[in-house]
């Protein structure tokens, strides 16, 4: 493997990657790409010589990287954080109209003996712009299951369905953080 060459193209994507996540720096982004590729050097390896497969191979290596300190600092910034659970509950309340919701605010579930307050809307919210954001696989077999209530198909729909629900937290949160990196840091 020409290490040069593929460290060259590593740092090409990590720039190209720190530029794009604010919460990463091209260094960190850079030494973890190199990282990965030298952990699977026997499988690179005898692809290296295709400029285009490296930089892919960098570029997943650099964005799973990214995503996973963007994640951390979500889950560590002292705000709220919607996890999958709270997620599923709000796909539940969906079989409910604005109005329906609006009238028992305040009051106390009848099933869960828990008070119902208003953040259920901004949950509803949410969770609206984070289907949005998900492919249309997760966001078909979420309104089936946790919305229209019908049983999971098979073990594989079931597993699709759990990621589905974790992609729709982790957009749910995004929404909720949009632009809150780069306000604090202005």
């Amino acid at each position: 493997m020409d290490w040069e060459r593929v460290n060259g193209i590593a740092q090409r994507v990590a720039r190209d990657l720190a530029a794009k996540w604010e919460v990463v720096e091209v260094d960190d982004v850079h030494q973890e790409i190199m990282l990965h590729i030298a952990e699977q050097a026997e499988y690179i390896g005898p692809k290296s010589g295709d400029d285009e497969f490296v930089r892919k191979v960098c570029w997943k290596a650099g964005k799973s990287y990214a995503s996973k300190e963007q994640n951390y600092r979500d889950l560590t910034d002292d705000r709220y954080y919607y996890t999958p659970d709270e997620a599923r509950t709000v796909l539940k309340s969906f079989i409910y109209t604005d109005e329906e919701i609006s009238s028992v605010i305040g009051r106390e579930d009848d099933l869960s003996r828990c008070r119902i307050t208003d953040n259920i809307t901004s949950a509803r919210i949410d969770a609206s712009a984070g289907l949005q954001k998900l492919t249309d696989r997760y966001r078909e077999v979420l309104l089936r299951v946790h919305v229209y209530g019908m049983p999971v198909r098979n073990d594989a729909e079931r597993k699709m369905c759990n990621r589905a629900v974790d992609a729709l937290a982790i957009a749910m949160n995004r929404n909720y953080r949009k632009g809150s990196w780069s306000d604090r840091n202005a």
